[in-house]
């Protein structure tokens, strides 16, 4: 049975969409059947970080609308062949979405033997956001670890207890994890930007993940290659950690520390 996965968070450019390609990346490379859809109907950014912007027939709007099948407007992934990606819309508006078509594209999904099927939601409580949570069976918070992010993601975290589909039914609660993204240590320490227990303590979740602030996530973006694919980049090592965490698997927590200099770094300012 497919797990239905939304990328959300309350407050904009807290890195959603990349958190959206690097998870639906790290599970195709364990051999996961998985689909990442964009939510953000007239904006439309996933594709461009996952590569595949100049490949866009169709899009959800049209599937939603009859106006194209999923089969024709899923782009499959040149690096993963169980990676498919289903673009927004840059012509409508968000009002193009419905409750019902949206449930029909991810019901068909689940049919065609999908194993996780990646909502990546835009920001805020509009319709869009609405939907790509309502029928979730699991959520990743993104927030950065700054007061404003945090204090727009307790929205959202509301918003998961009552409006899906789990809660209006009284089914079992979604299952919820907390990704922090932009975090620096040197930072945190100065007190410039709140630790890994602030958010998680305000929030009352824990962390799945702790991503690093690195230059190498706008870098990876721009080329159109998801960060978790680069195996040197901090960035792309944490991603990875946080896949793991998700399928279950323990990984201690990198990167969340001030790195120490050595002798020859103190000595030459390096």
């Amino acid at each position: 049975m497919a797990e239905i996965i939304v990328v959300t968070s309350g407050k904009g450019g807290v890195g959603k969409t990349t958190t959206s390609a690097s998870i639906s990346v790290g599970l195709a490379r364990r051999g996961k059947k998985v689909a990442v859809i964009d939510f953000d109907v007239g904006l439309r950014n996933l594709d461009l970080i996952m590569g595949c912007e100049r490949r866009v027939v169709y899009d959800f709007v049209n599937v939603i609308h009859g106006e194209a099948t999923l089969k024709q407007a899923l782009i499959k992934d040149k690096r993963f062949d169980s990676l498919y990606v289903l673009a927004a819309s840059q012509t409508r508006d968000k009002d193009a979405l419905t409750t019902e078509g949206v449930e029909k594209v991810l019901k068909e999904l689940v049919a065609d033997g999908f194993d996780y099927i990646v909502c990546d939601s835009p920001a805020g409580i509009e319709k869009g956001a609405y939907l790509a949570m309502y029928f979730a069976d699991q959520a990743i918070v993104v927030v950065n670890p700054e007061v404003s992010s945090v204090r727009d993601s307790d929205r959202i975290l509301g918003l998961l207890d009552s409006k899906t589909k789990r809660a209006e039914g009284g089914d079992a609660p979604l299952k919820t994890n907390l990704l922090l993204t932009r975090y620096n240590p040197v930072r945190v320490d100065a007190g410039e930007m709140l630790s890994i227990k602030d958010v998680e303590e305000v929030l009352g979740l824990k962390a799945i993940g702790v991503i690093p602030e690195s230059g190498d996530v706008l870098n990876a973006s721009n080329k159109g290659e998801p960060v978790i694919l680069d195996a040197e980049s901090p960035a792309g090592q944490a991603y990875d950690d946080t896949i793991a965490r998700l399928l279950g698997e323990e990984r201690e927590m990198r990167f969340i520390a001030v790195q120490k200099k050595g002798f020859f770094g103190k000595l030459f300012g390096g």
